[in-house]
């Protein structure tokens, strides 16, 4: 019989977030609740007290208030105790400075992270791999980005492909290699000839090709 972890389902870009109630740093967490009107950041990693995690989890708190303007929340999990997360966070508290204050998820039954393929057998069977999910205001997942436990994430990509997310919707436009906010968006291609020929005579937008256009926000 095939291992069960290799056989579990996981979410994709463009499902609905699967909802859960889980015990975390900051009491009982339901998703659906915690996910109303606001964007959520849920990342897992390995194990409390290890060096990688301490450092990815400490940069997302230095950067909670930022997440904040930008109506995100954040959700931490890995599969340990509550009483080792609140002793954690207190020792990093104590040690650097910063403050772990947003909700981490106790995940010892491992039922959070069977529901979102954060459990890689290939890398490890009881820790968590460094998973991240974009879940919009209406309970989408919207990206997902997985790390091995010895690579740590980059914040500055964190950052910016949320901007990127609400750019997108908020515009209706794409987003080229490495887009940084401030830069040219992409138009949508026309999908007619009638709007081929709209757009190859729009003086308005930067043209490559009439399927590549640029304009400024």
């Amino acid at each position: 019989m095939e291992n069960e972890l290799t056989t579990c389902s996981m979410p994709r870009i463009g499902d609905k977030a699967p909802d859960f109630t889980a015990p975390t740093t900051h009491g009982d967490l339901t998703l659906s609740d915690y996910n109303k009107d606001s964007w959520i950041i849920m990342f897992s990693h390995p194990a409390d007290f290890t060096p990688v995690c301490t450092t990815e989890l400490s940069a997302f708190a230095a950067e909670k208030e930022w997440f904040a303007a930008h109506q995100t929340k954040l959700v931490g999990l890995s599969i340990d105790s509550i009483h080792s997360h609140l002793a954690w966070v207190n020792n990093v508290h104590e040690k650097t400075g910063v403050y772990m204050d947003f909700p981490i998820i106790a995940d010892l039954d491992m039922h959070v992270a069977h529901l979102y393929g954060m459990l890689h057998p290939g890398a490890s069977s009881t820790a968590a791999v460094r998973a991240v999910f974009f879940i919009d205001p209406k309970g989408m997942v919207r990206l997902i980005m997985y790390y091995p436990l010895n690579v740590g994430r980059n914040m500055t990509e964190m950052k910016r492909v949320l901007v990127a997310l609400q750019t997108a919707d908020t515009h209706g436009c794409a987003l080229p290699v490495n887009w940084v906010q401030g830069e040219k968006v992409i138009v949508p291609p026309p999908k007619t000839l009638k709007e081929m020929e709209v757009r190859i005579a729009d003086k308005s937008v930067e043209k490559v090709d009439f399927y590549l256009a640029k304009r400024s926000l």
